[in-house]
């Protein structure tokens, strides 16, 4: 069974007043992107990865590729103007990547959709979309709210909701490479807020794993200097483990 990954890099850096898209932003000395594309390199060597990039951006990553020695291999699709259209062209390099006589054959190919600035994403989490979407079609990765939930309504109002009833949903969102393609093939819509919800469009029902609460999407300031203390606080564990094995 083939699998691959697209990795969605479209971030301005908007809310981190950021000169530089945030998924180039750094993390612990090296882009946060970088960080992501190891990740899923780290739960198989196999797996082949597709990076879509707005075409703009791509000369500055070439650079920071060299600038870093970073020759972990990828393939490159370009951005399009909805998430909806980058992730579709990240969808037709993994068909091009299959080729004609693979993808027309009966072999499985599992296809996850995730996050550039999700860099904690580690193999358990991996594992677990990637076994249950190799048993079903679609798969997403949830975790609990932990904090109340109100509704607004139209007059200006709120009203409290059961928090039981909703879930926080994280990506990798894990899918049958074939079915993901097809649904793809739809018309986009604005309520496309993830790849599940095409999907669900197209008539699949979803799967849920769960998640990872440290699985954070880095989207602010904070969000960024609290994967830098994670980050840190990863490194100093690999040292006390290196000087206890020495």
């Amino acid at each position: 069974m083939k699998k691959f990954a697209i990795i969605v890099a479209g971030g301005s850096g908007k809310r981190m007043a950021a000169q530089v898209p945030k998924q180039f932003l750094p993390l612990n000395g090296k882009p946060i992107l970088m960080h992501t594309l190891e990740a899923f390199h780290a739960y198989d060597a196999d797996l082949q990865l597709v990076l879509v990039l707005p075409e703009a951006q791509l000369d500055y990553w070439i650079e920071l590729c060299e600038q870093h020695g970073f020759t972990l291999p990828h393939a490159i699709a370009f951005g399009g103007k909805e998430r909806y259209d980058s992730v579709k062209n990240g969808l037709l390099m993994v068909q091009q990547l299959r080729g004609p006589q693979q993808a027309s054959q009966a072999e499985k190919a599992l296809v996850a959709v995730h996050d550039a600035v999700r860099p904690f994403v580690d193999n358990a989490l991996l594992e677990r979309c990637y076994a249950k979407a190799a048993e079903v079609v679609a798969v997403v990765p949830v975790q609990p709210l932990v904090e109340s939930l109100r509704r607004l309504k139209p007059d200006g109002g709120s009203q409290a909701e059961d928090r039981s009833q909703f879930c926080h949903v994280q990506t990798p969102q894990v899918f049958d490479a074939d079915a993901l393609w097809e649904a793809y093939k739809r018309p986009y819509r604005d309520d496309f807020t993830d790849d599940a919800s095409v999907m669900e469009a197209a008539g699949y029902t979803i799967s849920l794993v769960d998640g990872w609460r440290r699985n954070i999407k880095i989207t602010t300031q904070e969000d960024l200097d609290l994967a830098n203390f994670w980050k840190s606080c990863e490194a100093q564990e690999k040292i006390r483990e290196a000087q206890e094995k020495g």
